[in-house]
């Protein structure tokens, strides 16, 4: 495994309250050099069972 590999981190973005400036750009320079996946809570079809397993599988999690 290289060193790049051993860096790279799994992070989950949770949004509240939908994307703004901030919390793009931060999501686009996260995805540059990490996985990225990005939970918009004001959508219906969000499953809370499945957002607790997102939280557990990733390395980091940030809520916007």
């Amino acid at each position: 495994m290289t060193d790049h590999e051993k860096a790279r981190k799994k992070i989950l973005h949770i949004l509240n309250d939908g994307e703004d400036e901030l919390s793009g750009r931060m999501i686009e320079a996260h995805a540059l050099r990490h996985e990225v996946r990005v939970v918009d809570l004001r959508r219906s079809d969000v499953s809370y069972e499945r957002l607790v397993d997102e939280i557990l599988a990733h390395d980091k999690v940030i809520s916007w």
